[in-house]
C-alpha cells in the first residue's frame, strides 16, 4: 500500500481497483429501492405482460472496471493501519457519488466507516444517513437514513438501510410517500422490507397505508416483484354500481405462470346477480401470441341460470410469409351485453364473429383460406333470413405484378366460397351454395411530374352452384362483364402567406368508368350491400360491396382537393375536398327494395378540415342531393383545446330518415385543483338523451380522486341504465376503483389523463 500512497499528494487520495468491491455494495442499493414504488401494491401494466424469454431486470449493472476516486482534505495513518480521511470526503464512481466528513478506511478489510452524516447521490436515488459503513463482506449500511427517488418523485426514511454484495437489501422502520416536503397526505409505513435482486422478489411485513393521518389499509405480509419481473398476487379491489346489476366488488388476482404465460382472475360479487368470475389467459410461443377471456356466472339471481362470455384470439406466424389468425367469441344469451356492457357502444352488439384464416403472402401474391361464422345476439329483432351466412370455406387470392413489358401492370382477384345457412321456415327461401368470382386486370400507369394517367381494363366473371332454389330457377346462374376505366389527376403548388411560409395545393382528379348493364335479378344475395357514398366510393369501379352485384356504369367522377401546408414542416393546416359523379347512362342494377335515383348526377360529397388553428379544430362533411336540393347526411365537429386537460367539443350528425343527434362534451379546470367533466348525446328525433355523463376531479400534489356518473341507453328498446365510476389514485403508487380515466379519454374527444401541470411546465 505505501507504493500506491507515495504516488499522490497528501491533499488528494485516489484509489482504484482494490476499493471497487466495497463500493459496489452501495451502488446496488438505489437500483433495488426504485422498483418498490411502482410494484409494492399495484404492479404496473407493462410489468404484467408476458415475455417470450425471461427479461433482464431494470437494475443497472456496475462495471467493475469503472475507477473509484476518493477526495479528502487530508489523511493520516494510524497505528492500527487505518487511514483517517480528514475534512470533506467525496467518493465518486461514474455518476454515483458519496459525500461525508471524517471517514475511516481500512485497507486490509477494504471498509469505509463514518459516524457523521453521509449523503449518497446518483441519477435514481439520494440517501442521507446519520452514519454509514461499507464492507465488502457484509455490505453497506446507513443509520437513520432519508432517501429520495427523483424519477418517481418519491421520498422516505428508514431507521436502517443495509445491502449485501449479493444484492440483498433490508430496510427497517420504513416510511414512504410521493408528497412533497411539508405535505404527507398519504404515507406507507412498514416494519421492515427485504429485497432480493437475484430472486427479483421483495417482502414486506407490517405494512400500513395512512391517508390524511387515518389508517386505510393494513397487511401483515406482502410480497412484490422487483424491477420488470412479474409476480403472482392481488391487485387493489374494484368498486362499482349499476341499476341492472347493483353494487359490485372485485378483487383481481394475477398469476405469473411462466415467463411466456400468465393469467388474471377477477372474482366479482354483484348485489343483484351473485358471483361472477372473469379470467384472462395470455401466452407467447415461438410462433406468435394469443389471449383467452372467459367470464362466467354460475347462477345469475336475476334470470335463474348460468351465463358466460368467451373470447379467444390467436396470431401465429409459422414463417415470414405464412400466418394463421383465429378470433372467436360466444355469449351464452342475447342479454349479456345489455346487462354488463357500459354505454350504447357496449350494449348495441348484434353479432359475434368467429373466424379463422390462413394467409400466405409473397411480393406479388396474397392468398387466404378462411372460415367464418356469426352468433346472432339480437335474435329477437333480426329474422333468420336476414342473418349473415356461414362461409366454410372461403379461398381468396390477390395478385399484383407491376413493371411488366411496355410499362403495363397486371392484377388478379379471385375467390371461391361456400355460403351456408340453415333455418326451418318453409315459406322463406333459404338459398345456399358455392360462388366463384374472378377478375383479371391490366393497367398502364403513366406518371410525370405532378400528374398521372392510368387507363385500365378488367373482366369480371361470377358463377354459382346453388342449393334449395325455387322451382324453375337456374341452379347455376352466372354473370360476366368488362370494366373499363381511365383514372387521372394533377397536383399544383404555390407559395402562400406574407413570408411564403405556407404552401397551397390544388389537386384535381377525374375517372371515367364504363361497365355494360347485365341483368342480375336471378343471382342470390350472400354478402353484398350498397356502400355509403363518400369520396373513396366516387372513384371505385362498383357501387356495391361484394361480388353478387356489379353495377352498370357510363360515368365520369370529378373531384378536387386543396390543402394549406407549412412550407418548413409539411404540417397540414387546412384541407377541402369536393366531388361528384356525372352519369351518361342511368344506373339500372339494384338490390331488392333499393330505390334508384333518375338524376343525371350523383350527390355532391364535400369535406373540410381545419387543424390546430389557434387551438381550434373543425371537421365538416356533407352529402347533398342536387335533384332534391337537400342534404342526405352531414357531420360537423368543433373542438377547442388549449391544453390536454381542457377541451370543449360540439358535434352534430345527420342521416335523413334515420339519425339526427347533437354530441357535446367538456373537460375543464374550474379551480386550482378541481376539474369538471361532462358529455351528452341528444337525439333530436326522439327528443331524448341517449348518453349523459358528468363528474369532477380533485387533484392534489400527490393524489387525486375522480367521480363520474353516467346514464345511458342500455338496449335496443331504449331502456336506460345508470352507473357510477369512482377512482382514487395515489401518485406513484396505485389507483383504486373502476377506470374513470379510461372512460373519460374514450368519451371526451381530445382529453388526456396526462399530468396537466407537467404539460404546462413543458410549454
Amino acid at each position: 500500500m505505501p507504493d500506491l500512497l507515495s504516488t499522490f499528494c497528501p491533499t488528494s487520495l485516489r484509489a482504484t481497483a482494490h476499493l471497487r468491491t466495497a463500493t459496489q455494495v452501495l451502488l446496488v442499493l438505489p437500483l433495488l429501492l426504485a422498483p418498490v414504488v411502482g410494484s409494492a401494491n399495484c404492479p404496473a401494466p407493462d410489468a404484467t405482460r408476458p415475455t417470450a424469454m425471461p427479461g433482464k431486470r431494470s437494475i443497472t449493472s456496475i462495471d467493475p472496471d469503472t475507477p473509484i476516486h476518493i477526495d479528502s482534505a487530508g489523511f493520516e495513518g494510524t497505528r492500527a493501519g487505518d487511514w483517517d480521511l480528514k475534512g470533506d470526503v467525496t467518493i465518486t464512481q461514474g455518476e454515483r457519488q458519496l459525500k461525508t466528513r471524517d471517514a475511516t478506511y481500512n485497507p486490509e478489510s477494504q471498509t469505509f466507516t463514518t459516524q457523521n452524516s453521509a449523503e449518497y447521490i446518483d441519477p435514481t436515488l439520494k440517501v442521507r444517513g446519520s452514519g454509514a459503513q461499507f464492507d465488502p463482506a457484509s455490505g453497506a449500511k446507513f443509520e437513520g437514513a432519508e432517501f429520495e427517488l427523483p424519477q418517481q418523485n418519491g421520498r422516505g426514511s428508514a431507521s436502517r438501510i443495509s445491502a449485501t454484495p449479493q444484492g440483498e437489501v433490508a430496510l427497517d422502520e420504513v416510511r414512504y410517500t410521493t408528497c412533497p416536503l411539508g405535505n404527507e397526505d398519504w404515507v406507507i409505513r412498514a416494519g421492515d422490507l427485504h429485497i432480493s435482486q437475484q430472486r427479483g422478489l421483495g417482502i414486506g411485513r407490517g405494512v400500513r397505508l395512512d391517508f390524511k393521518g387515518v389508517p386505510v389499509l393494513y397487511s401483515p405480509f406482502i410480497s412484490f416483484p422487483v424491477g420488470n419481473e412479474r409476480k403472482s398476487g392481488f391487485f387493489f379491489p374494484l368498486i362499482g354500481t349499476s341499476e341492472r346489476s347493483g353494487y359490485s366488488f372485485s378483487v383481481p388476482w394475477y398469476w405469473n405462470i411462466a415467463p411466456n404465460y400468465d393469467a388474471t382472475f377477477v372474482p366479482t360479487w354483484f348485489s343483484k346477480r351473485g358471483a361472477r368470475l372473469d379470467s384472462e389467459f395470455r401466452y407467447l410461443n415461438e410462433y406468435g401470441r394469443g389471449e383467452l377471456h372467459v367470464d362466467y356466472l354460475p347462477h345469475d339471481d336475476q334470470v335463474g341460470t348460468s351465463r358466460s362470455l368467451l373470447r379467444f384470439v390467436d396470431q401465429s406466424d409459422f414463417t415470414e410469409r405464412l400466418r394463421l389468425d383465429v378470433a372467436v367469441a360466444n355469449a351464452s344469451d342475447s342479454k349479456w351485453f345489455e346487462d354488463f356492457g357500459m354505454g350504447p357502444e357496449g350494449t348495441s352488439v348484434s353479432y359475434l364473429s368467429r373466424n379463422a384464416g390462413l394467409t400466405y403472402a409473397t411480393d406479388n401474391w396474397f392468398v387466404v383460406a378462411s372460415a367464418q361464422n356469426f352468433q346472432t345476439i339480437d335474435d329477437q329483432r333480426i329474422a333468420p333470413q336476414d342473418r349473415p351466412y356461414t362461409l366454410l370455406p372461403q379461398i381468396a387470392a390477390h395478385a399484383s405484378m407491376p413493371d411488366q413489358p411496355f410499362g403495363l401492370a397486371f392484377g388478379l382477384d379471385m375467390e371461391l366460397a361456400n355460403f351456408d345457412r340453415s333455418f326451418s321456415d318453409s315459406m322463406t327461401s333459404n338459398e345456399t351454395g358455392w360462388r366463384a368470382d374472378i377478375m383479371p386486370e391490366v393497367r398502364m400507369p403513366l406518371r410525370g411530374s405532378g400528374l398521372y394517367l392510368e387507363p385500365a381494363a378488367a373482366w369480371r366473371y361470377t358463377t354459382y352452384h346453388l342449393n334449395d332454389r325455387q322451382a324453375g330457377q337456374d341452379a347455376t346462374p352466372h354473370r360476366s362483364a368488362p370494366i373499363l376505366s381511365v383514372d387521372g389527376g394533377m397536383t399544383f403548388e404555390r407559395p402562400s402567406g406574407s413570408k411564403q411560409q405556407r404552401v397551397q395545393t390544388f389537386e384535381p382528379r377525374f375517372m371515367y368508368l364504363y361497365v355494360p348493364y347485365r341483368r342480375q335479378d336471378d343471382l342470390p344475395l350472400f354478402d353484398t350491400g350498397a356502400a355509403d357514398l363518400n369520396l373513396v366510393q366516387l372513384f371505385r369501379t362498383n357501387r356495391y360491396v361484394g361480388a353478387d352485384r356489379l353495377s352498370n356504369a357510363n360515368q365520369v367522377s370529378i373531384g378536387a382537393t386543396s390543402r394549406l401546408l407549412s412550407a418548413a414542416t409539411g404540417k397540414q393546416y387546412l384541407t377541402a375536398t369536393i366531388g361528384q359523379a356525372y352519369y351518361f347512362d342511368e344506373p339500372k342494377v339494384a338490390l331488392p327494395n333499393e330505390v334508384l335515383d333518375d338524376n343525371e348526377t350523383s350527390d355532391v360529397i364535400a369535406e373540410l378540415a381545419l387543424t390546430a388553428y389557434r387551438n381550434w379544430n373543425v371537421r365538416m362533411g356533407v352529402q347533398f342531393d342536387p335533384g332534391e336540393s337537400r342534404s342526405e347526411k352531414g357531420d360537423v365537429l368543433f373542438q377547442y383545446q388549449p391544453n390536454t386537460d381542457r377541451v370543449v367539443n360540439l358535434g352534430y350528425r345527420f342521416r335523413r330518415d334515420n339519425i339526427e343527434q347533437v354530441d357535446g362534451s367538456i373537460a375543464w379546470p374550474i379551480a386550482d385543483q378541481w376539474s369538471a367533466f361532462g358529455r351528452m348525446v341528444y337525439s333530436l328525433d326522439d327528443r331524448s338523451a341517449l348518453d349523459q355523463a358528468a363528474g369532477f376531479e380533485y387533484r392534489s400534489c400527490c393524489w387525486k380522486v375522480q367521480l363520474v356518473g353516467r346514464r345511458y341507453v342500455s338496449n335496443s328498446d331504449g331502456n336506460m341504465d345508470t352507473g357510477v365510476l369512482l377512482q382514487f389514485e395515489l401518485n406513484g403508487l396505485a389507483s383504486v376503483g373502476t377506470g374513470a380515466d379510461a372512460f373519460l379519454e374514450r368519451s371526451i374527444r381530445g382529453y388526456s389523463r396526462s399530468d396537466p401541470l407537467a404539460t404546462r411546465r413543458s410549454d
